[in-house]
């Protein structure tokens, strides 16, 4: 377990390295730089310039890339070149929000699809195709449906023509009732299209340890179907549905770019949005250091969530 650990975080740091690098100079392949993000077209070219000194674009691309590794063993994010804020200050206030996000529609969409996709699965083995068929094709239709489209139907129905949910406002953490209501719709929105491919993996792993000798054997000892299905099936089947679980909060992290966008919501993806419009190079560097982080340490968590439901998974 320590070797397998140290692997892993050996690649790790590996990966961020190479997300890193690639950001850095991916980046910096856009058109126009901050400088002229904040100037526009009014400078000349020699106040263009002590701009561009000022913020340090003048420099080489290699020795601006060796800079920032620097500050980074140190721990150091900087600061933004538009606003000159403590980027690491920024991402304290707004990583909490999308965190809160994303695991209330881990938690949701895990609540809801699993014991739907294993009911499915259920139905399918028994021969009831109807509503095992009805339930895949509504998967099927609200995972095809673009997160953005799905986000402004709901801001439709349920701010503008309900007002039960608010689609704009302030976030305080002091109100956590006002809170979660200003979420709902976000997490709403991310949680369907989790729950819809969440129960279609579930449907598929189930239904296939459904017809193995041990559930026989349960049914034989006189087990309800209830049990049956749900401690010896879905136990059995739990593998490739944490594994989904554990890549879907990466797909997570991408939604609430476009979710926090959309309500106005002052988290990490608002920050990667604005970073790349301003051309803010520190900012959009370290807001997807911090989304490669969050995924690769979840991936982590997922492979050590194995061994817990299949003992025979040795590290």
């Amino acid at each position: 377990m320590v070797v397998y650990t140290m692997r892993k975080l050996f690649q790790l740091l590996l990966t961020l390295l190479g997300v890193i690098t690639i950001v850095f100079f991916a980046i910096r392949l856009i058109p126009g730089d901050a400088a002229s993000a904040m100037a526009g077209d009014q400078l000349s070219a020699e106040a263009m310039a002590q701009l561009q000194a000022k913020l340090g674009l003048d420099r080489p691309l290699w020795e601006q890339y060796v800079s920032y590794l620097g500050h980074l063993l140190r721990l150091d994010f900087g600061e933004t070149i538009t606003t000159s804020l403590s980027i690491k200050g920024l991402l304290l206030q707004a990583l909490p929000i999308t965190i809160l996000i994303a695991m209330c529609t881990v938690v949701i969409g895990v609540l809801i699809a699993v014991p739907l996709g294993t009911m499915a699965a259920y139905m399918a083995n028994k021969g009831r195709k109807t509503l095992d068929h009805a339930l895949t094709w509504l998967a099927m239709l609200v995972d095809l449906m673009p997160s953005f489209w799905m986000a402004l139907l709901l801001l439709l129905l349920f701010s503008l023509t309900l007002k039960w949910l608010p689609a704009t406002g302030t976030i305080q953490f002091e109100d956590w009732g006002a809170l979660m209501k200003r979420l709902a719709l976000p997490i709403m929105i991310l949680a369907i299209g989790q729950v819809a491919s969440l129960a279609r993996i579930t449907r598929t792993a189930v239904l296939e340890v459904l017809n193995e000798d041990y559930i026989r054997t349960a049914r034989s000892l006189g087990r309800s179907e209830l049990v049956t299905v749900f401690r010896h099936g879905l136990r059995n089947a739990m593998l490739p549905i944490v594994t989904v679980v554990g890549l879907s909060f990466g797909h997570l992290l991408n939604g609430t770019v476009i979710t926090e966008f959309i309500f106005a919501i002052p988290g990490v993806g608002s920050l990667l949005v604005n970073g790349i419009n301003s051309r803010d190079y520190p900012l959009v560097q370290n807001v997807i250091l911090v989304y490669a982080a969050l995924f690769i340490m979840v991936n982590f968590i997922t492979d050590l969530v194995y061994k817990k439901f299949d003992p025979r998974v040795q590290f």
